[in-house]
């Protein structure tokens, strides 16, 4: 047997010491995916709280003659074009008077005021200090399934066309996620708009010093999120973009509805639908890219 000397024992730390210095990559996860997450609906459930909102505002700014339900607002999301709540509670407001024979120009309607009254149902009418609907939101994921695809190998963030401070107050507030890669309203533009999504794929890469192209999953509950995947596709083919669908909470209640709803998000796009985020797992992101991740 041969016993090393204390000097060879200390000289072979210094060598992997200094190993481990030029070459820092090596206690980096070998990144195999991305995956940017939607809020409203896949984070959290916004049923009783931004779509109350939606509801409540129709309801004002129509004198109290029409309340939409989820049915209504769904319908009118399945459009794909309706993904700011401010200008979707304007459109229904707008149809109500246009089914009644009014035109659109002879409707008496401020945004600002609408805006305004939206987020005091939201918000809470303290804009400081905030005890709307938004307090009362479920959420629909937890830190550690963050955390386990981290473990995979796979860098995650969020494009969400809510405000950034509305967006903070579940990825920060309610999650404790720390600087959370975010892009959202204030960042870019609307959905089917993919500019944010390229946004939050490429402040990922460069946070983590990552050259190669990544496959890219986003994850979404309404055919806007779907057309967002299909535009990237378009405008950058060299990438592989795929979208994955979550059917929100209040969609679930009735078998019929949910059939319904995955068969639209597909009809969208999206190459598979789960019933929540948690289950798009690091071993389901490999069978939906069509790889086998390495743990």
């Amino acid at each position: 047997m041969v016993h090393s000397s204390t000097s060879d024992n200390i000289t072979l730390l210094a060598l992997i010491d200094s190993s481990l210095i030029l070459h820092p990559s090596s206690l980096m996860p070998n990144w195999t995916a991305i995956v940017v997450f939607d809020i409203d609906g896949v984070v959290r459930d916004v049923s009783g709280s931004y779509r109350r909102a939606i509801a409540d505002t129709v309801e004002h700014f129509t004198g109290s003659s029409y309340r939409p339900d989820m049915i209504d607002i769904d319908q009118l999301k399945s459009e794909g074009l309706w993904n700011n709540d401010w200008q979707a509670s304007q459109e229904l407001v707008y149809r109500y008077f246009e089914a009644r024979g009014e035109a659109r120009t002879q409707v008496s309607l401020d945004y600002d005021r609408l805006v305004a009254f939206f987020n005091s149902r939201y918000r809470g009418p303290d804009p400081d200090n905030w005890t709307g609907y938004i307090c009362n939101e479920p959420l629909l994921l937890q830190p550690s399934y963050l955390e386990s695809l981290t473990s995979a190998g796979i860098l995650w963030g969020f494009f969400s066309g809510a405000t950034r401070d509305e967006a903070l107050h579940a990825l920060s507030k309610r999650l404790g996620l720390v600087t959370p890669v975010l892009i959202a309203m204030e960042d870019a533009p609307g959905k089917p708009d993919p500019t944010g999504l390229f946004a939050a794929v490429d402040r990922l890469q460069q946070q983590h010093q990552v050259e190669e192209m990544l496959p890219v999953i986003y994850v979404g509950d309404t055919v806007a999120d779907m057309y967002t995947v299909n535009k990237a596709k378009t405008l950058h083919p060299e990438r592989l973009w795929v979208g994955v669908g979550i059917l929100p909470p209040h969609v679930q209640e009735i078998a019929q509805r949910c059939e319904a709803y995955e068969n639209t998000l597909k009809e969208a796009g999206a190459t598979v639908v789960f019933n929540k985020v948690e289950a798009l797992t690091a071993t389901e992101v490999a069978e939906v890219l069509g790889t086998k991740l390495l743990y």
